[in-house]
This record gives C-alpha cells, structure tokens and sequence, in this order.
C-alpha cells in the first residue's frame, strides 16, 4: 500500500471505536455516544443516579427521545401492563422503556412510513388512528395527562403510586373516562400496551427483551441463522439467539 493510502492512526481508532462500541447498524444509531447527544438535556438525568446498565457497559440502553421523567413514567406504565412474576421479569427487567424510547427517536416516532397530510377526519375504531399528531407528540401529551390526571385523583406523581392506584389510573385512560381533547386516552392505552408488547419480545437488538429473557419465557428460540442441524432430528429446545450475537461474529 501506498504511503498516501495508508490509514492514519487517528482513522483506525476511530473504526475501532465504532465497531466496539456498536454506534451504528447498518447506518442507524442504536445508542451510546449518539444515543446521549440525543436525549434532551432539559432535565437532570435520573436525579443525579447514575446509569447502572450504562455502566454495565450495554450502550443500547441509553435515552434517545425521552426525558428522564419521561422514562421513570413509561418504566412504571408498562411495568404494570407487563408485570414481574413467578415465570420472569417484568417489562422494566426486560429494558421495555428503552425500547419504547428508541421506536419514538426513530421512524415510528415520526409515522414516516404513513400518510399524515390533511384533510383528517374522525374515524371509526376498526380504522385506527387518523389523527394529524404523530407518535411522539401523542407519547408527550399521553405520559403528561397521565401525569396530571394522577395529581388530580391521589396528589401524588404517577411514579409514586401504589400498583393499584396506578392501575386505577390506567383503567380510566382505557376506558376513556377522563376528558382530553388532544388525544384520545384510549387510543394511547393501547398504543402503549401494543408497545410494551413489543419491546418484551422484539430482539434484544431494539432496546427491550433484556438478556431474551422474553424469549426465554415463551421457549422462542428467536433469530436463528439456520436451523440444518437438528431439521431431521426430534424436537428440542434450542438456545434463543439474538441479532446481535449474529453480528458479533
């Protein structure tokens, strides 16, 4: 090679820097460095608590759109639609609200692959949302009714509810029984519910299924390259594994 097309050092740790630290897939940022500059720094992060996962050295659990208020509420909502129990852990041991957090900083925030122009009108349920506010706007707006609505009925944060007052408060957005006229508090209920679904049993790859224990769960063997091995065989349990395991090799 060259001298003139020899890499400089600089330009090698760089590569390496990004490789090591999973920066981008395929193009998207997935966390770490651009996760943080992402995060809206209009609060203090977590109270002052430092970033245990973060420090555990797993740079996909790193808050891409949410505020770290946010966070907590999304954390403790969908610990209740998908709560711990004998079989698992719950949504917040499964990182759900990372997962969350990453879909809204992403395409899914923003309906891009939707037609959003006008004119809008109120459709019928089995239609769907058809509304002009994406995502991200009704999450905003949804977390911060949630917010209000706890303070009106117990004078506490959301956060600082028993389970069953948080549930109470659930249940009245499911059944629209609260008045908004931004949103509507049922269509957020079940956009969050499907949500948290999805982050319990997406691949690890996206934020939620800590460890693929949602897969572990369920005895889903998740993203398997090939399955030639044991095709003719009888049938076994196969050890789940994840997008990201494929790209380390």
């Amino acid at each position: 090679m060259s001298e003139e097309h020899k890499e400089s050092p600089e330009s090698i740790s760089r590569r390496k820097f990004i490789r090591n630290t999973g920066f981008t897939v395929g193009g998207l940022a997935v966390g770490g460095i651009l996760g943080s500059l992402l995060t809206r720094q209009d609060k203090d992060s977590n109270n002052g608590k430092k970033d245990t996962h973060a420090e555990a050295g797993n740079f996909n659990e790193a808050l891409m759109y949410f505020t770290p208020e946010q966070f907590r509420i999304t954390e403790a909502i969908t610990e209740r639609i998908f709560p711990e129990d004998d079989l698992g852990p719950g949504a917040k041991g499964l990182g759900v609200a990372y997962y969350i957090d990453h879909q809204l900083a992403g395409d899914w925030g923003f309906n891009a692959r939707e037609y959003m122009q006008a004119p809008f009108f109120v459709g019928e349920k089995v239609q769907g949302y058809q509304g002009r506010l994406k995502r991200r706007n009704i999450f905003d707006i949804g977390l911060r009714e949630i917010q209000n609505h706890s303070m009106a009925v117990y004078k506490k944060n959301f956060t600082d509810l028993k389970g069953e007052e948080q549930d109470a408060i659930l249940k009245d957005f499911e059944g629209d029984k609260i008045q908004l006229t931004t949103i509507s508090p049922s269509g957020f209920f079940q956009m969050l519910r499907s949500a948290t679904l999805e982050g319990a049993y997406s691949d690890p790859l996206y934020g939620g299924n800590r460890n693929m224990d949602g897969w572990k769960m369920r005895k889903y063997p998740g993203s398997q390259m090939a399955y030639t091995t044991i095709i003719d065989k009888d049938f076994q349990e196969v050890k789940p594994q994840s997008l990201k395991s494929h790209m380390n090799h």
